[in-house]
């Protein structure tokens, strides 16, 4: 991945740094990892064996599930993404699509309104420099609350849920530690709620009351707010840096074609998901000599998948997209559709619009910070009002203390996702959340859980 003309976007980290990064998170698995595609089996390879009925194991037998149990907790063990294949799956998927469930226009008047009420705060009589994941991740969180109680979002539960998902994005790329304490308020919020009935949705039987508002946290209030502040701020983001693009959309702002087509760029070139694994649960081949055999864990690899099959795949070029040809392209912006596909795949679509359309009426954007999947900085950019036009040189001004601070960061922070990223590998394998939970008996919590907030 690239952050400007030919340079790579880790061009200030040390190289010795990232390479210890990348080895400490290669050794979480093992030796019985196969990471796909790779130079041997290509993305068709990918594809075949991704869409393989026996690719369906979620969570048991991989260590790397012990590593995503940590940073998800509470309740991974009833998170939509870990359930084992089942009944209980089933009853949970089917109550998610419900709860997902409305009008387009709906969906996207209620997205709207929780971005105006934040772009409501950012002033608009100057510029400001804002991380735009954190702008928005609010607005996110008011909008999936109104999304599970059918009601506004009152400004404490919207901190409730804001801090919680801030922790767990930021323990997911390494920046900061996890707060079990932190998450816990949001926990004991959700089960007064549904304790008291307040939850307008038939909530799955087969979950204890307990397990249900875990349930809720994690798919909705962890997952759902996450990944739609980070797909925000990813467009938003690529927009700043390449103002053409931007100027096009606010020149047709009823052009949905184009608008759709900037998202599926954005989300082609930096996708959300980086890594899913998968456990095989029977024989799966992988060629015609070798055989995966049951209980092998499989890394799907998004980035380089969604890299083959285009031409300049470095390049950002949403009219890529006008040739229908393109729609038969390597591009899984919400996974696979013969294995558990993101639930959100309608819905995100048409709240991304909504949100980028509310955003540009107010703001031009501009931004000199990398580009990069992962999104470590929180997508650093400039709101200059419509219609200010501050000057040149105030302008330039802003726009090298971005890039300098964006650069100096990207030193401290990489050293810092070591230190961190090391630390939280370490005390996962300790505490084992995963395998700990298949080897003893189902209480309706994660076994591990009172151990854990007693280490936050």
């Amino acid at each position: 991945m690239v952050s400007g003309p030919g340079r790579p976007a880790s061009w200030w980290l040390p190289r010795a740094v990232v390479a210890l990064r990348v080895r400490v998170f290669e050794k979480v698995n093992g030796d019985r990892v196969v990471t796909l595609p790779n130079s041997t089996h290509g993305p068709e390879v990918f594809e075949r064996v991704y869409a393989h009925p026996a690719m369906n194991g979620r969570s048991a037998g991989a260590g790397l599930s012990d590593l995503f149990w940590y940073w998800l907790a509470p309740g991974s063990d009833v998170h939509q993404e870990h359930l084992e294949p089942g009944e209980r799956y089933d009853e949970v998927a089917a109550t998610t699509r419900r709860i997902l469930a409305g009008s387009s226009a709906g969906l996207a008047g209620a997205a709207g309104r929780a971005v105006a009420d934040v772009l409501d705060t950012v002033p608009g009589t100057r510029v400001s420099l804002v991380r735009l994941r954190d702008l928005l991740m609010p607005a996110w969180a008011a909008f999936t609350y109104e999304l599970v109680f059918g009601q506004a979002c009152p400004p404490h539960a919207r901190d409730l849920i804001t801090a919680h998902a801030d922790d767990v994005v930021s323990a997911l790329k390494c920046t900061g530690l996890r707060h079990p304490r932190r998450r816990a308020r949001l926990t004991a919020y959700l089960d007064d709620r549904v304790a008291a009935g307040e939850v307008p949705h038939r909530l799955p039987d087969s979950l204890s009351p307990s397990e249900q508002a875990l349930y809720l946290q994690g798919t909705f209030f962890n997952t759902a707010v996450v990944q739609l502040s980070e797909a925000t701020a990813h467009v938003l983001l690529a927009l700043a840096r390449h103002p053409e693009v931007q100027r096009r959309l606010v020149e047709h702002p009823d052009d949905d074609g184009y608008l759709t087509r900037v998202i599926d760029e954005t989300l082609r070139l930096y996708p959300l998901f980086g890594i899913a694994h998968r456990i095989t649960t029977g024989e799966v081949p992988l060629d015609d000599t070798t055989v995966l055999p049951t209980g092998s864990v499989v890394c799907f690899s998004y980035p380089d998948y969604q890299a083959t099959g285009h031409e300049r795949p470095d390049a950002f070029d949403p009219d890529r997209w006008s040739d229908p040809a393109a729609r038969k392209s390597r591009y899984i912006p919400f996974g696979v559709a013969a294995n558990r596909p993101c639930p959100a795949w309608r819905v995100s679509p048409i709240v991304l619009r909504a949100a980028v359309r509310e955003v540009l009426v107010r703001f031009r954007l501009d931004s000199t910070a990398s580009h990069t999947r992962s999104n470590p900085h929180r997508a650093p950019c400039l709101l200059i009002p419509r219609p200010l036009a501050p000057g040149r040189r105030r302008l330039a001004a802003l726009r090298r203390f971005v890039r300098l601070r964006d650069g100096v960061e990207d030193v401290t922070r990489g050293l810092r996702q070591l230190v961190l990223g090391t630390v939280m590998v370490l005390h996962a394998r300790w505490l084992r959340p995963a395998a700990r939970h298949f080897e003893e008996p189902r209480t309706g919590r994660c076994p591990v859980v009172h151990h854990e907030e007693s280490n936050g």
